[in-house]
């Protein structure tokens, strides 16, 4: 009889380990890993933006960062990229206006020869009402697109004097320590853009 007891116990304990087995192996899933985490990208800066105030990295600690490089006498691809990059952003803030307010979209010219402080304060007011542009000194800015990784070069002039600039085309997401998160599809569609954001950004 204690025998028999003492099976009908063993077989409930089993019972019950089994059942709760799930639970204990299951639990959250760990953080999904950012595609850049762990890539050497970025670094300290020392700029000007569109209202002609200096600027350094360290104004956007805390926030999340588009950083974006190009130039406003781009006759195509900058304006294209920007906008959709600023249209995603605005759609990101209708979805989630907390998140939204987080990020800091930036445009820094690789062209400081003719983007001055003036002329990026026009072009990026079009696209988003809180997109920063910098620009500064050709040393500065070619260390700055250095430490991003972006190539720039600007091609021969033409009888005009018109120049276009060959550069990387890159959107990067970096996080509130000024680390890179992810490439932003910045080629894509503004609904491509605020998906990648509500991705990563917390």
């Amino acid at each position: 009889m204690a025998g028999h007891a003492m099976n009908q116990i063993f077989r409930a304990v089993s019972i019950l380990f089994l059942a709760l087995l799930p639970v204990a192996c299951g639990g959250p899933a760990p953080p999904e890993r950012a595609p850049l985490d762990g890539v050497k990208i970025g670094g300290p800066f020392s700029l000007t933006d569109q209202d002609g105030k200096a600027r350094t990295d360290r104004d956007f600690a805390g926030r999340y960062r588009i950083m974006y490089f190009g130039y406003t006498f781009c006759p195509d691809v900058c304006p294209t990229d920007v906008q959709t990059i600023g249209a995603g952003l605005r759609a990101f803030e209708k979805q989630d206006a907390a998140r939204g307010a987080k990020v800091v979209p930036i445009f820094v010219t690789v062209d400081p020869k003719r983007d001055t402080p003036a002329v990026l304060k026009t072009f990026v007011s079009a696209f988003h009402p809180r997109m920063v542009g910098l620009t500064g000194t050709p040393e500065a800015i070619a260390a700055v697109a250095k430490a991003y990784g972006i190539y720039a070069e600007a091609e021969k002039p033409n009888a005009e004097g018109g120049y276009l600039v060959a550069h990387s085309r890159f959107a990067y997401l970096m996080d509130p320590a000024g680390k890179p998160v992810a490439l932003l599809p910045q080629d894509k569609t503004p609904k491509d853009v605020a998906a990648e954001l509500d991705r990563w950004v917390r």
